[in-house]
């Protein structure tokens, strides 16, 4: 073999190589740099990319994808002089990654101490109480204020999260008494209230229960007026009617009128509760020459077809006391 072949081999050897080189291969998630005699000239993406040897090459290889940043604890003094432990956790995202790579160095580092520079910036303006009853706005304002200083960077800062506020021991007992004495104020406020409301209640009850009772106590009046009104009416009427019978000659309409007040008078005597034998001389004649009189008018009003014919005069029984009945006439 000559030294013609050497140099075939060594430019073959040389030509692969080269190809080699100037092949590149990016993962996806990422994007690399390239930089021409040390310059940047371009960005390429994941995939087969092709370079020029020996002239370019890779200068940074960026992740874009979001990445977390985990911020440690560290000692924040509030606006009313109390001291408090932090910590947090940011989420980033690199959108440009020449800036990214060309425009701040280690900037991983430099997130870290702009996010914990500005824990301390924000919550060292608020008070304890503001600081531990509004962390969402904590984290608003932390994740305004960071994004917009890592912007030229090229970095897109997504979240930033407090994780945890750590008071003094000695502050959080005052903390705990303070929430105890509070809840105990509202129980008293509350139980206050609910007697109140209670004894509102019951006030109004009775004040409906009175007015019901008067509507019904005048109803009632009413009606019992009314009642008595219709049963003089009635008396009224019956006693007319009688009147105009006697005008008229009619004599069983006064045996009629004598004989229901005398059985009225008997009936009343013998319920009385303050009776129980009752020893009464009477006529018997009487009262079953009452009872024919009123079976005769209710001839006459009913009717039964034939005219009443003359009565025979009755004998009369002798008497066994000293009341007397009404005289019939023949």
């Amino acid at each position: 073999m000559g030294g013609l072949d050497y140099a075939v081999i060594a430019l073959v050897v040389l030509v692969f190589f080269t190809l080699f080189a100037g092949v590149k291969t990016v993962p996806q998630g990422y994007r690399y740099t390239i930089e021409r005699f040390g310059r940047y000239i371009r960005t390429i993406d994941p995939g087969l990319n092709f370079i020029i040897p020996y002239f370019d090459r890779i200068g940074a290889k960026m992740n874009v994808m979001e990445q977390v940043l985990d911020v440690p604890t560290q000692e924040v003094i509030t606006k009313d002089n109390a001291s408090v432990s932090a910590d947090a956790v940011a989420f980033y995202q690199v959108l440009n990654p020449a800036q990214a790579a060309y425009q701040v160095s280690n900037l991983e580092n430099a997130l870290l101490n702009l996010t914990m520079t500005n824990i301390r910036s924000v919550m060292g303006s608020m008070d304890l109480d503001e600081l531990l009853s509004n962390r969402d706005t904590i984290n608003d304002r932390l994740l305004r204020v960071v994004d917009e200083a890592a912007n030229p960077w090229g970095i897109k800062i997504t979240r930033v999260e407090i994780k945890d506020i750590a008071p003094p021991t000695d502050l959080v007992e005052a903390m705990a008494r303070q929430m105890k004495a509070e809840r105990e104020k509202r129980a008293q406020v509350l139980e206050a209230e609910g007697s109140r409301n209670a004894q509102i209640l019951r006030a109004e009850g009775a004040k409906q229960s009175a007015i019901l009772e008067a509507e019904g106590q005048r109803e009632a009046a009413y009606r019992e007026a009314e009642a008595r009104e219709r049963l003089a009416e009635a008396e009224a009427k019956a006693t007319r009617v009688v009147s105009e019978a006697i005008a008229a000659g009619d004599v069983q309409a006064i045996n009629y009128f004598v004989a229901q007040k005398y059985t009225e008078a008997l009936a009343s005597i013998g319920t009385a509760n303050n009776q129980k034998i009752v020893l009464m001389p009477m006529e018997a004649s009487s009262l079953i020459g009452s009872l024919g009189g009123i079976g005769a008018i209710a001839r006459e009003v009913f009717g039964d077809g034939q005219a009443p014919g003359p009565s025979r005069p009755r004998q009369s029984t002798p008497r066994t006391g000293p009341a007397s009945g009404p005289v019939e006439n023949a």
